[in-house]
């Protein structure tokens, strides 16, 4: 809630940054300008609205072009003032569409489907990318090649369909790809104090509903109420009350900057900045260094401090002194040093050069899909979103095409069909954009030995030298090869006809001889298994051609841990069906464990989740399990879960595991905790100070959100706990809780922590609002910001956490 205290501030600090410190002011200042009255004096009443209007929306642009550090860019201004676009959506199905950017640049306008006459809008932060020419799938099938220089497509995050478009030409098309990718890089690059101004300047704009650039008390209501504050009419007059200075019963100019300055004011932040700030009221180096030795229990030195002050002050006389205001305070908070995950973990920083089977390996399952199991959309998309959250394992399930072709899509249901060629073209063309780490290839192979053979092919001919076609090394390999040194590399996982040392051998395999079992041997989807239960069991003959590229990862039947460890060899991995898997790790943990020491084992989801949910695979880690594969395509807390754990380590899909799920003499037992390494006894202490600018979210215009903050702890069973705060009332830009929770954590290595933020509702359940995950080994000590993450796993630019955490050595 907005503080009724005014707190009186440095006079030496800067109210705002750079390109920042004037666009509140100005924009609310522009009313005074010898330009309006001139308009207002030469114009009728309806005209001189219209033209004020066109002014300040101007002005407006101006200054968040300004603030985006895009002034005058060429590329900004050709979006400000839109163009004709055809929208493509089929080959008959192609209209123009005039779209254009609005002047808070950030949100598109488009002419709807319906009617030219009226209107949809969409954010700039919904937009993943933007690719130029035909790189979708829809502008690949409909539109001819002659057209390339002159098509983009818009790819959302989420679920939300590609926008295909063809511009009026080359030039064009260059401004629109060209314009948006700068505004998307520039605002994710956006100090949170610019975010923050940038979006109360737009919303000041918006509640200013008859552009007199005053706020009288109902637009100021509105105003609060659109950035997630609900208040009753006697609060708001008190705030009109206390800035309004010229006593006109509204707010302009000076008055709407002290409004604003009320508004953001974070009373938290000023208790923490009071108690260390000692030198002449702001923070020497030497106060900030006791600040992050006390507080944030950092290992750091006096040079430390004194480059924070550098990096992060805004003040410049403060800076020369070599001390922090409390803006730079603020600013430091936000940035890497100041948030809930080490920023060291950002970077690779495990060792890369160990077996394959000792990491976590970031795996989905039937990656094609888009949607559900049954009737959902198959999509080469699909490949690319996965492989740019650094998914390492994709699966594909290949069928004979009838054109020749083989093809991809979930066998026996209604799934659409997309050619395996164009799967492995996008595989090969996005595999290392976010991960240099090595991409399996899962084969669910239902082909005839013929497209087997075009399957082997494509896969040679595209992926190149990049495809691992024989064992590293001129000698015959006793383990698998570390990620460093499958850096780029393909592997591919399926049937072999023979065993791997016969590649170094005159042993021949016996080409489409061999047979495999379609039900029992060759597949590993349990969906099939269900589906054919009850029909005859038939083979399926395989191509040598094939059966040479299956090197590291040859698919073999589990027939338990005893036959395993005599007969497995290192380089033969087996796959579990979800229900199995677990019944091990919770019956059989240490020897699933030690069977997961030296060789693969890939988990899928049940075939009754043909809606594409998720199982939890934190059970499944904590048995030593590396390819715990889920359906990407599905947000919710299990792809939380997945993506706080390969969050670390650069993001390179590859987490070392612990030392004792790498020790062939570990007993270690997630389930009954026998004493010993893993053991490590910690008292996690958080304290939930408060949150800042929440999305509303419901599209109700009455809607405000109660928030409420759970902490999760998920690992081991005797670590599994949550706690939760109350809700704060009608309140999503600035609640605070000051709440203080604390956890008993036994093998914190295995430990992940989530943050989640709902909307309370009494008689149904919360609605989900944003979460974040952290390995407790990556979690931060002291204040620290958290980052809030959406359902689809995308950030919430703007909303973020404030809490207080320690961890101590329990007693």
């Amino acid at each position: 809630m907005v503080h009724a205290q005014e707190k009186k501030r440095d006079r030496n600090t800067n109210f705002l940054r750079g390109a920042e410190q004037t666009c509140v002011l100005d924009a609310f200042a522009w009313e005074r300008s010898a330009e309006m009255q001139c308009i207002r004096k030469q114009t009728s009443r309806s005209k001189s609205e219209e033209l004020l209007h066109q002014a300040q929306s101007q002005r407006v642009a101006s200054l968040n072009s300004k603030l985006l550090g895009m002034e005058d860019d060429p590329d900004l201004q050709f979006l400000l003032s839109g163009a004709g676009l055809v929208k493509v959506r089929s080959s008959s199905w192609k209209k123009t569409r005039f779209y254009k950017l609005q002047e808070d640049c950030k949100t598109m306008w488009h002419e709807s489907k319906k009617t030219l006459r009226s209107k949809q809008t969409f954010s700039v932060e919904d937009i993943d990318s933007v690719r130029s020419g035909r790189q979708t799938e829809g502008l690949k099938k409909y539109t001819e090649e002659a057209l390339e220089p002159q098509v983009f497509s818009i790819l959302f995050k989420g679920r939300r369909k590609n926008l295909d478009l063809i511009a009026s030409s080359e030039e064009e098309a260059k401004h629109w790809v060209s314009g948006l990718e700068k505004i998307i890089s520039n605002m994710s690059n956006l100090s949170q104090r610019s975010k923050t101004e940038h979006w109360i300047l737009n919303c000041l704009r918006k509640a200013d509903i008859n552009c007199d650039n005053k706020m009288s008390p109902q637009e100021l209501k509105n105003f609060l109420h659109d950035i997630n504050i609900e208040v009753d009419d006697e609060y708001v007059k008190m705030l009109i009350e206390k800035c309004d200075q010229s006593k006109c019963g509204s707010l302009e100019g000076e008055e709407i900057k002290h409004f604003y300055e009320i508004l953001t004011q974070r009373e938290e932040i000023d208790v923490v900045y009071g108690e260390y700030a000692k030198t002449e009221g702001l923070m020497s180096a030497a106060n900030l260094l006791d600040f992050l030795q006390k507080e944030q229990r950092e290992q750091v030195d006096l040079s430390y401090a004194a480059q924070l002050i550098e990096k992060y002050e805004v003040d410049e006389t403060a800076k020369a002194k070599q001390q922090m205001t409390k803006d730079g305070f603020l600013m430091y908070l936000h940035q890497p040093e100041g948030l809930i995950m080490n920023p060291a973990h950002k970077r690779v920083y495990q060792d890369m050069k160990q077996p394959l089977n000792q990491y976590f390996i970031s795996s989905s399952h039937n990656t094609y899909l888009l949607e559900d199991q049954l009737k959902g959309p198959s999509s080469t998309e699909a490949y690319i979103r996965a492989l740019m959250k650094s998914c390492r394992c994709v699966e594909l399930d290949i069928w004979d095409g009838s054109d020749g072709e083989p093809v991809i899509y979930h066998g026996y249901t209604l799934t659409s069909k997309i050619l395996f060629k164009d799967a492995i073209k996008a595989i090969k063309e996005y595999a290392f954009k976010t991960s240099e780490y090595p991409v399996i290839l899962s084969l669910e192979n239902h082909c005839s030995v013929e497209q087997q053979k075009l399957m082997a092919h494509h896969m040679t001919s595209i992926l190149g030298s990049a495809l691992v076609t024989k064992p590293l090394g001129e000698h015959m390999p006793t383990e698998l090869p570390s990620p460093e040194e499958l850096k780029g590399r393909f592997l591919i996982k399926g049937k072999r006809l023979n065993k791997l040392e016969a590649s170094f051998s005159d042993q021949a395999a016996a080409e489409e001889e061999e047979t495999v079992t379609e039900e029992e041997d060759c597949r590993d989807d349990e969906e099939e298994s269900e589906r054919n239960s009850s029909k005859k069991s038939k083979t399926l003959k395989l191509a040598k051609e094939l059966s040479d590229i299956i090197i590291y990862c040859k698919s073999v039947k589990f027939q338990g841990f005893e036959h395993s460890r005599t007969h497995q060899a290192f380089y033969e991995m087996c796959s579990f069906k979800e229900g199995d898997a677990l019944k091990f790790a919770e019956k059989s943990a240490n020897e699933y464990i030690h069977h997961n020491l030296d060789k693969l084992s890939r988990i899928y989801p049940s075939a009754y989740r043909t809606d594409s949910s998720n199982y939890d695979p934190v059970p499944l880690w904590n048995a030593g399990c590396q390819i715990v594969a889920l359906n990407f395509q599905t947000p919710g807390p299990e792809m939380d879960l997945n993506q706080g754990l390969f969050g670390r380590n650069g993001l390179c899909g590859y987490i070392l595991k612990p030392s004792y799920l790498r020790d062939k003499a570990s007993e270690f037992d997630p389930i009954t905790l026998t004493r010993g390494p893993w053991l490590k006894h910690k008292e996690l202490h958080v304290m939930v100070i408060s949150a800042q600018q929440l999305p509303k979210v419901s599209q109700k215009t009455a809607s405000i959100v109660d928030p409420l903050v759970r902490v999760e702890i998920h690992g081991v069973p005797a670590d599994e706990a949550e706690k939760e705060t109350r809700h704060i009332q009608n309140n999503g830009f600035n609640p605070m809780w000051n709440e203080n929770f604390q956890f008993d954590l036994y093998v914190p290595e295995l430990a992940l922590v989530r943050f989640v933020v709902e909307d309370y509702d009494a008689v149904s359940n919360n609605d989900f609002i944003g979460q974040c995950t952290v390995p407790f080994t990556s979690l931060q000590s002291g204040y620290r910001h958290v980052p809030l993450f959406n359902k689809n796993g995308d950030l919430l630019s703007s909303a973020g956490l404030f809490v207080h955490t320690v961890a101590v050595d329990a007693e």
